[in-house]
C-alpha cells in the first residue's frame, strides 16, 4: 500500500498524484508541455527522472533524489517536498489562470512509495509506461506522446530522462521493449 513516507536524499521513489475531483489536469498539448517545463525548473536540479507519464488526469514520476551537503537530517524532507509543492502550485495557478478556474487542481498530498528492490523498481517502470494503455488512452505504448518511453527506445537522442541506469537491468533496446510488452503482474495496492 502506498503510504506518506519522508523523501530521503539518494532514495528512489514513485510519486504520482491525481487531480482534484472529476476535471483533467492536461486539457491540451500546450499544458503538457508546460508541467515538462515546470518538471525542468522544480525537480531536475533536485533529482534524476528516471521514468514519467502525463495522462489527462493524473501523473507519475519515478526518480532518484540527489545527495545535498548541508541539508540535515530532519530537514531532507521538507527540502526535498517543497520543489514538488512549488511545481503543482505553479502548474495550478498558470492553468487556472489560462482556464478562468479558482480552487485547488490537484489532491492536497503527493503520493510516494519508496522503491526497495530490482523486481520493484522494473514493475515501476513497467507500470509508469503502460498506464495510457493501462488507463484505455491507447491501445500501443508506442501511442502515447507524454512518457518517457520513446527516451529508452531512442537512446540516441537527447533527454533530460536519466536512462542509462534503467537500461543496465536490460541487455538491448529490444530486451527492454519486449520487457514492457510482457505482461507483469501488478499489485496495484502497492502502485497507486
Amino acid at each position: 500500500m502506498v503510504n506518506t513516507e519522508s523523501f530521503e536524499f539518494e532514495g528512489i521513489y514513485h510519486i504520482f498524484s491525481h487531480v482534484n475531483g472529476e476535471e483533467i489536469i492536461f486539457r491540451e498539448a500546450s499544458n503538457y508541455h508546460f508541467f515538462m517545463e515546470k518538471i525542468d525548473k522544480y525537480i531536475i536540479p533536485i533529482a534524476d527522472i528516471y521514468a514519467y507519464c502525463l495522462l489527462p488526469n493524473h501523473f507519475h514520476i519515478l526518480l532518484r533524489f540527489k545527495n545535498f551537503d548541508g541539508v540535515d537530517n530532519e530537514r531532507e524532507h521538507s527540502f526535498l517536498m517543497k520543489p514538488f509543492s512549488d511545481l503543482l502550485n505553479a502548474y495550478a495557478k498558470a492553468y487556472n489562470k489560462k482556464y478562468n478556474r479558482k480552487g485547488a487542481l490537484f489532491l492536497n498530498t503527493i503520493k510516494r512509495k519508496k522503491v526497495q528492490d530490482e523486481k520493484y523498481l522494473l514493475k515501476v517502470l513497467h507500470y509508469i509506461h503502460n498506464n495510457p494503455v493501462n488507463h484505455g488512452f491507447v491501445n500501443d505504448i508506442n501511442q502515447w506522446k507524454y512518457t518517457s518511453y520513446s527516451a529508452y527506445v531512442n537512446l540516441t537522442k537527447p533527454s533530460k530522462v536519466e536512462r542509462m541506469h534503467l537500461m543496465e537491468y536490460f541487455d538491448t533496446v529490444e530486451d527492454f521493449i519486449k520487457y514492457h510488452v510482457s505482461n507483469v503482474e501488478y499489485d496495484f495496492m502497492d502502485l497507486e
